[in-house]
Parts: structure tokens; sequence; C-alpha cells
């Protein structure tokens, strides 16, 4: 369980050693110890064999040693060493472990190990040195040696070589994330001060921050996504520099989409993901990361009143209860996401829709949608959801606004149930799609009060709910293309089915709970002409 935030303070006191390393004790859960002292023996082994002149030492490293002094759990642990690549030290425990008394010794058995999975020196990836990965004792458990790096002005891919325990804290992204246990000496190391930011509730970058951040400008995304996860405050002077113009402008040039999107995709599924959105809003970042990189001259939206929406949906978060805006839109872990990406993507709505090129031609998709697919580099699922939601805010909005004066057709079963059938046709989620319409209305309001915008469309919702007419997208027609050909006495089935099975569903629309088809056949022979059902 997560310590309060009260608890933190009392982190163990650093002790200073030589140099600027200060350390400190933690104490390790049965199955924690087990696995430090399986690795001591394989490097006891390593060292027996002589094949390595310096002596072994193994780390646990970053997340895990910050994670388990906050009294987190955490099941990933990556263990550095010094002397030799991650992959090698680990066929070497592969070689150890094929001792039966050395399974014996610490009572291991098959389902203890998982397959050892060996990660490839890439340098396009920034991986130069071997690392593997592998399940021990129900650990993730990666191993790596330490490592120092340089970067060129034009990549974010660092040349990597061993390096030692301080050159691979000084590396890092936080001094957070910069802390080793040292299995050897059962006690953490603090390079970089991390134990006092730790208590602090600070992040901050082991070196200066705009080398840092201009070295690697993924780590203005880390900082922020651990700064929301942790609740922690970023230090002034690292702040300042992720807003730097020369920093943002590295991010641009030296980062891939893709990774900016998996960075992204991690604080909207995390535990604050409007904490995420008010940093990257505060430090002036929307336009370096919700951006389409491959167009230009496309003006940018104004962020000035984007809180308005992210506020928005987080309000109707803290207020979900049965039947309420959010637990009736918002379904499923999936749902929870796109609710934040399209509350990420709402200042897009203030650009008008671009027109085909010519006459009759495709519509082109919205801005809003090439971010998601070029900037974040989104899956289609979410790009066709934010599609639709561009393309449908206003019809939905319209819808609302009609059934609160009472207009006739909102109370026709037929009509508003094939226009939600469309909606969630042209971009699946349409109650995303109409999340995303109260939210763009919220940004059009300009109000900090939600209390009329919630309550209209609370209307809206216990409107729809009560024509039991939510769930239109899902209803299956009673009756199929072939059935309907042959009950039509053996009709040609061509471009008139699709109308024609429309038909059949404003019908049971009309007529819910009713599954005999042979109305709804008859409806559609009334309309043979229109529909240009070819004679038998």
């Amino acid at each position: 369980m997560k310590r309060k935030q009260s608890e933190v303070e009392e982190l163990p006191k650093p002790k200073k050693a030589k140099g600027k390393m200060a350390t400190t004790q933690i104490t390790l859960t049965p199955q924690e110890s087990r696995l430090r002292e399986l690795l001591l023996d394989v490097a006891r082994y390593i060292d027996e064999s002589k094949e390595i002149k310096e002596k072994i030492e193994l780390r646990f490293a970053g997340g895990w040693v910050r994670d388990k002094l906050l009294d987190i759990p955490s099941h990933d642990i990556d263990t550095a060493i010094n002397a030799m690549t991650g992959y090698a030290f680990s066929t070497k425990m592969q070689e150890y472990l094929k001792n039966e008394e050395n399974l014996k010794k610490h009572a291991l058995e098959a389902k203890d190990l998982g397959n050892l999975h060996k990660i490839l020196a890439n340098p396009e990836k920034s991986k130069h040195l071997e690392t593997a990965t592998t399940k021990i004792f129900g650990f993730d458990v990666d191993f790596v040696n330490l490592r120092k790096e340089t970067y060129s002005d034009d990549s974010r891919n660092p040349q990597m070589e061993f390096g030692t325990a301080e050159e691979d804290a000084l590396r890092r992204d936080a001094t957070i994330n910069a802390l080793f246990y040292n299995l050897g000496t059962d006690l953490v190391e603090d390079f970089t001060s991390g134990i006092q930011d730790l208590a602090a509730r600070r992040i901050r970058t082991p070196l200066e921050p705009k080398t840092t951040f201009t070295d690697d400008p993924l780590r203005v995304l880390r900082l922020i996504r651990f700064a929301s996860r942790l609740g922690f405050s970023i230090d002034p002077a690292s702040e300042t520099s992720m807003s730097d113009p020369a920093v943002m402008e590295a991010l641009k040039l030296k980062i891939s989409r893709e990774r900016v999107g998996v960075e992204l995709e991690k604080m909207l599924k995390g535990n604050d993901p409007m904490g995420s959105l008010q940093l990257i809003d505060r430090l002036g970042l929307y336009s370096t990361i919700f951006t389409d990189p491959t167009t230009q001259g496309h003006p940018a939206p104004t962020t000035d009143n984007w809180a308005i929406a992210y506020t928005c949906l987080n309000e109707l978060k803290s207020n979900e209860t049965p039947g309420s805006i959010y637990e009736c839109l918002v379904r499923s872990d999936d749902a929870k996401y796109f609710s934040w990406v399209l509350a990420a993507i709402t200042p897009w709505s203030q650009m008008p829709l671009p027109q085909p090129a010519k006459p009759g031609g495709k519509l082109p998709p919205p801005l809003g949608s090439l971010v998601i697919r070029e900037g974040i580099k989104g899956e289609n699922k979410i790009y066709n959801v934010v599609t639709g939601a561009f393309r449908h805010h206003e019809e939905i909005t319209a819808l609302k606004d009609a059934i609160i004066q009472e207009v006739e057709y909102t109370s026709q079963r037929d009509k508003v149930g094939m226009t939600i059938r469309r909606w969630d046709a042209q971009g699946g989620h349409w109650r995303l799609q109409a999340l995303f319409a109260l939210m763009v209305e919220a940004l059009k309001r300009d109000s900090k009060s939600y209390e009329g915008l919630f309550s209209e469309w609370q209307q809206f919702i216990d409107h729809l709910e009560a024509m039991d007419i939510m769930d239109a997208p899902a209803e299956r027609s009673i009756i199929d293309g072939k059935l309907l050909s042959k009950e039509l006495g053996g009709a040609k089935p061509g471009v008139w089915m699709r109308p024609a099975l429309e038909v059949v569903m404003e019908w049971q629309l009309r007529n819910p709970g009713i599954t005999d088809y042979k109305d709804a056949v008859e409806e559609v022979r009334k309309r043979s002409e229109e529909l240009k059902i070819p004679k038998p």
C-alpha cells in the first residue's frame, strides 16, 4: 500500500559516505531476500570461475528502489552489473542453475523461473549493450550493465559504454530514479541526493536541467509523468528548463512521436491524468506534444481556456454515481483512457473541419485526428473515436438542445435511435463522442461553473435512458439480408439491401421487443419502389 503523504517524510535518514554518496537501509520481503541471495550466489560463481578480472557487484536500480522507499509494491526490478553485460550475466545464472544442488539450495522449482529473453544491442534504438529479461520468484527482472552515455546534437539515442555506479546515476532522468540498492552491502546508495528529494516530494534532475533535457527531451515527459503519478512537485530550475524554447525544439526534432505517445498514454492511464495535463498546460508544452509534425502551415489552437475542458472531465469523474453523466458515458478502462485523450484534444475543436478538395470528394480527417495519428501515434480505435467526435459534436449538442426544448422528434424512438447508430458507425463509442461534445460546449461557454451545463447534459442522458435508446448501436436486426431477399420473393441482392435493412431497423426501434419480422418485411415491401428493389 502506498504511504500517506505525511509518512513519506519519515524516510530513513541518509548517511554520508565517501565522496558524494549517501546510504540508507531498507527491509526486504522474504521473496526479495531469496532473489538477493540467488543473485549473490551467481556473482560468487562467476568470481570463482576467474573469467572476469573484476569482482562482480550487483545493484537493484532506479524505480524499484524509489518505490521501496515509498512503500509502493513493485515487481519490476532492474539489476545493474558492474563488469559484464546483462545477457552475459543471465547466461551464467542459467549455467549455475543447471546444477541440481544449486536448485535445491534456493528451493527453486520450474514455476519460479521464466524464460530468458535476450534484448540485442541496437544502436538505432539506444541499446548499444546487450540486456536480458526473465521472471524469477514472481519478479520481472531485467539485467543490464552499469553505463555512461554521450549524446550527439541531433539524436536522443546515446552512445553507451560501461560506466561506474555514479556515472550511471548521473545519466538518469531524475534523482529519485537514480538510487541503487547494493546487494553486497545491503545498503541503498545515493549519488544524487535522491533520498532527500523523496522526503521533500520533489522531482529534480541529477545534472544541470537544460543539459539533461537537451540530451534527451523524452525526460521532460517522464518528469511530468512521475510528478503526477507520485503527487510530487518539479523543482523550479527543472520546470524553467522544461519550458525552454531550445528544449521544446529538441523535443520536436530528436524524439520519435511513438515515444511521445507511449509517455502520454502512461500519464493518462495513471492515477492522476488531470495532474499531467495541468503540468503540460502550465509549462506551455501543448503545441509541442499535441501537434501534427507531418503538416506545415496549420495554425495552432489557443489553449487559454483548455483547463476548462480537462477540469470539466475531472468534475464529472469525481461526481460519478449510478445514472450520472460519467457513469453512463464512460463504461470501461479503455473508455477512461479515451476520455482523457478527448479532453486533451478539445482545443483543436476551434479549428474548422477540412472540406473535400472537390465537391463529392473524400472528406479529409479533422486536424485533431491528425494530431492523434501523427503527433502521438495513437491506435486506430482512438483515431476513429476522435474523428467521429470532431465530426458529430455539433449534431450531438443540437440533439441535447432539442431534448431540453422538448422538440417533437426527440421522442421518436426510430429517428433518435438511427441517429445514434449513425454516430456510432462513423467512429465508434458514440457515448464518448457525446462526452467530447459536452467538453467542447464547456470550452465555448468559457465558465468555471459547470452546474448549468451538467444539468442540461444530465437531462439529455435521462431522456435517452427513459427511451431505452442508449444502446441502439448494439441492436441486432431481426432479419438478415438473405432472409429478407427470400421474403421479398427472391429479389436479387444489390445496393437496395442496406437501406432496406435500415427500414427494418427503424421498424424495430418503433416496436421494441417484437421479434416477429413479418410486419417489418411488409414495411420494406410498401417502400419497394422508393428503395428500388428489383422485382423477382
